[in-house]
């Protein structure tokens, strides 16, 4: 999500960025819903749906590396000419849809996010995939109260409008900082792509 925002306030200004993190801060929220409905929990229950959603999200990954890519290189139709606005929506959308069929986002709200509102004691980073069981026991928090939700997506507010802020901040003092962002978010999309992709064909095979 972060390469994503970054490409896109590098190259369309702050209102795209930001708009582009509401994008992933809104399929939050209707994750919060569906696991709190029980919907999440079936993607877990069955591989093949979730092995499904990994395809998508890495297909998507590498679709949009490859137009950050085209951002790095100067591309004639890499950036929309059809104004702020809709290249603010566009960011949205994006973002939306690739947070949508992130199975690991799923795999956050099966955890962390429900156990926010359950009484008791949470180990924030023991469910981080591949890292979790070195990370164990770094971030302890007392949940149990919805001003930890609120809190929560105050935090992300505060990311996704402080985070375009910052390259915005840093471009207008080098004049080569949008291809840099460009690429480094391009090769981010792309190897998380693949790694979706094998994780994909790993599962159904």
């Amino acid at each position: 999500m972060n390469a994503v925002i970054a490409e896109e306030s590098v190259n369309n200004g702050w209102v795209a960025g930001a708009r582009t993190g509401l994008g992933a801060m809104t399929a939050d929220a209707v994750f919060l819903v569906c696991s709190l409905l029980g919907v999440v929990a079936f993607v877990e229950r069955f591989p093949t749906v979730r092995a499904a959603m990994v395809g998508v999200g890495g297909v998507l990954m590498l679709y949009f590396a490859y137009g950050a890519a085209a951002d790095a290189t100067g591309g004639v139709d890499a950036v929309p000419t059809d104004g702020a606005a809709t290249r603010a929506t566009t960011g949205f959308r994006k973002a939306f849809v690739l947070a949508l069929t992130n199975p690991y986002q799923i795999l956050f709200w099966l955890t962390i996010g429900v156990g926010l509102l359950e009484p008791g004691r949470l180990d924030v980073f023991a469910y981080t995939p591949y890292v979790g069981g070195d990370l164990t026991g770094l971030l302890v928090v007392r949940t149990g109260s919805p001003a930890l939700i609120v809190g929560f997506f105050l935090g992300i507010t505060v990311w996704i409008t402080g985070f375009p802020a910052a390259l915005r901040a840093a471009q207008r003092r080098v004049d080569a900082f949008a291809p840099v962002v460009a690429g480094a978010s391009a090769l981010v999309l792309a190897g998380f792509g693949v790694v979706f992709l094998v994780d994909a064909v790993r599962t159904l095979a």
